[in-house]
């Protein structure tokens, strides 16, 4: 593992620096310095001391509603300078922000503002409509951002000059400063915890590890309200000295012209981010940017080369990591496909383990004794990280949900891990590798199946752009058969990829059903989502074209209702 960024130790929890302190003492000292541009407001340039006075202006907003130290506010608003500088401004009078991912409608939006117990809600008006369609009248008192809603006029009123200390009296930096969401890919989204000490480690330390300087321009199209664009990308901007791009949302289309036109020297990326860049159509600026590296996660190995080699990307560092977890791994050496390293005897020290776990009792295996068992190299495990006064478990503001993730009693009595739900694999040289999300990988014919493996193996055949895998139940078979949702261009070939899956895949990797699709339902953080596709399985009556392996001619059939009724009736080998 590299070097820690050097204000780690400053940062650590119990220190009495909160994340206000720390921003106030940098924008007082260069307020001229560009920290924000609104790259879809027509470059829209944010001076520090500019945003520090919006914040400022926020901070008293709050006071003027009773608001201090441990209310919650909670924010849906889109990418945009305004969603940096309100909890900013939150913060600097001991608010927690609950930040909503700007995405969700109906049940999953107003679970998620009401778990957070917040009283009031600072809204887009451009969201306003999936908000009204989602709330609880009377619930959380609403304060409308823009096209005259009604609280950029309460905060034009209000000072620009700083609170008095005196409101964060008290506090420290293992305060809460946020409540960021899972992504609620199988269930609704929880609100993890995210203490100002947290936000201290992480922007600092991932700014240290790419090495960014006051030179540099981070373009950020991830959301804000996630850890990655939030607080990985633009923390740096606050605590250090680089700017932060901010667009709307990504934009294949436009993703050149705007770093080059901001001078963009860095990204925060996620992997499928990068594969549309690749499955994109040639841009003449396409080589003619000024990035000088990307940091992100979820960059497969299928399109890693061709991402760096095609766009001239010089360094590439990708990391692991959660935003509730109590540890992360780097890549910086640019072996392709690893996650990070730490050397073996250095990650058992640093209380970093991958253990096994049973798919079919869906839970961590355990000796004779009651411990847990460590996989061998290049064995797959779920990465469990161990959880410390100097690597604190924050959880959730469900205290259930919270405990589910400890893992206790795993090598000795009474000690306590963080149980990633990640299924990864680690060799000789220290390089971790993603295997598998748990619950996604699933049991056929006695084997685990890794979605991860399959789904890149399909990215390498001929006009498949995109790949969603998944295990479907079969009537009368034991465990679930392989099933891929693809979006394919006019290149596709179905019986060059039988033949490219049967060339990398163990047979009983194999996906069994396909079905084609223009889209597949993502995330806003572009994660797969699953749950609808394994429930709707291979059913003919669905609108998409779907295929089946027979296995006796050994090749893709179309899956009509004969077919279908075969499967079920149990008259087809699988």
């Amino acid at each position: 593992m590299a070097k820690a960024a050097p204000d780690l130790v400053k940062n650590r929890s119990g220190n009495s620096a909160t994340v206000s302190d720390r921003i106030e003492a940098n924008f007082a000292a260069n307020r001229s310095r560009i920290a924000l541009i609104d790259a879809s407001d027509s470059g829209r340039e944010i001076a520090a001391g500019e945003l520090d006075d919006d914040a400022n202006r926020v901070a008293h907003w709050a006071i003027a509603q009773g608001l201090g130290q441990g209310d919650v506010v909670a924010l849906l608003m889109l990418n945009r300078p305004e969603f940096v500088a309100t909890w900013l401004g939150l913060a600097k009078v001991g608010v927690v922000t609950a930040l909503i991912n700007a995405s969700l409608t109906g049940e999953p939006l107003r679970h998620s503002i009401g778990v957070s117990e917040a009283g009031h809600l600072i809204v887009d008006h451009e969201l306003l409509e999936p908000w009204h369609d989602a709330r609880d009248n009377g619930a959380v008192t609403e304060w409308v951002w823009g096209d005259g809603g009604g609280y950029d006029d309460a905060l034009a009123d209000q000072p620009t000059v700083s609170p008095d200390a005196s409101v964060r009296e008290g506090m420290d930096n293992t305060a809460p400063l946020f409540y960021i969401y899972t992504s609620g890919t199988t269930g609704l989204p929880k609100a993890a915890r995210f203490s100002h000490s947290k936000f201290l480690s992480v922007a600092n330390g991932s700014a240290g590890l790419i090495e960014l300087n006051n030179h540099d321009r981070m373009y950020i199209a991830l959301p804000l309200y996630h850890t990655a664009g939030g607080v990985m990308a633009v923390g740096n901007s606050l605590l250090g000295g680089s700017t932060a791009i901010i667009t709307r949302k990504f934009s294949a289309s436009r993703f050149w012209d705007e770093c080059v036109e901001h001078g963009a020297t860095a990204f925060q990326y996620i992997g499928e981010l990068c594969r549309y860049l690749v499955n994109s159509p040639s841009h003449p600026l396409e080589r003619g940017h000024q990035l000088r590296v990307c940091v992100g996660n979820g960059l497969r190995p299928d399109v890693w080369p061709t991402f760096q080699e095609r766009f001239k990307i010089p360094r590439i560092v990708e990391f692991y990591g959660a935003t509730e977890g109590t540890a992360s791994l780097f890549n910086l050496d640019n072996r392709v496909g690893s996650i990070g390293r730490v050397r073996p005897a250095l990650a058992k020290r640093l209380g970093i383990h991958l253990v096994e776990y049973d798919v079919e009792a869906d839970e961590i295996a355990r000796d004779t004794k009651g411990r847990v068992i460590p996989v061998g190299f290049n064995e797959p495990g779920e990465a469990i990280t161990r959880i410390s006064n100097i690597t604190p478990f924050e959880g959730y503001s469900d205290e259930e949900a919270s405990e589910k993730k400890v893992l206790r009693g795993a090598f000795k009595d009474n000690d306590a891990y963080f149980r990633t739900g990640d299924l990864l694999s680690q060799d000789e040289d220290g390089y971790y590798f993603f295997v598998d999300r748990i619950g996604d990988t699933f049991r056929w014919k006695g084997e685990n199946v890794s979605t991860a493996e399959v789904a890149g193996v399909l990215g390498g055949c001929t006009g498949v752009l995109e790949a969603n895998v998944y295990g479907v139940e079969v009537p009368g078979a034991d465990g679930r058969a392989g099933m891929a949702t693809l979006v394919v261009d006019d290149t596709f070939d179905i019986e060059q990829t039988r033949a490219h899956v049967a060339a990398n895949l163990a047979a009983y990797a194999r996906p069994i059903f396909l079905r084609i699709q223009s889209e597949v339902e993502i995330t806003a953080t572009f994660k797969h989502r699953k749950k609808d596709a394994v429930a709707e399985g291979f059913d003919p009556a669905l609108p998409d074209p779907l295929w089946f392996l027979d296995g006796c001619q050994q090749r893709f059939v179309a899956l009509d209702d004969a077919v279908y009724q075969r499967i079920q009736a149990g008259d087809v080998r699988l």
